[in-house]
């Protein structure tokens, strides 16, 4: 089911990121550079929704933080690996308004 997304819709412009400070670049750059690390590393058989909880995941853990400019982009990729590595382990919890209903 990977085949039905295309990776390019999430990748980040420049505009995107939102302000840091002149940075913006670089920001864009490495949050891509993760996103195609962890596209590689999704199962052929996940669900499009999975993607997109997982990679949108990714951006809310760190965005506005200085980490993105402090750390290594290998340190980057890496931490995000393990962490889609362990969502895809446990389970990924989608939040379905349908779900809460029952």
């Amino acid at each position: 089911m990977k085949d039905l997304v295309n990776i390019q819709d999430y990748l980040f412009q420049v505009t995107d990121v939102g302000d840091w400070e002149g940075e913006e670049e670089i920001i864009a750059d490495r949050i891509n550079a993760i996103y195609h690390a962890v596209w590689r590393r999704f199962p052929d058989d996940i669900l499009p929704a999975e993607i997109d909880h997982l990679l949108n995941a990714i951006w809310n853990e760190l965005r506005g933080s200085f980490v993105l400019l402090e750390a290594d982009e290998d340190e980057l990729v890496d931490w995000a690996i393990c962490y889609v590595n362990n969502q895809l382990e446990e389970g990924i919890k989608l939040d379905d308004a349908a779900d809460e209903e029952e």
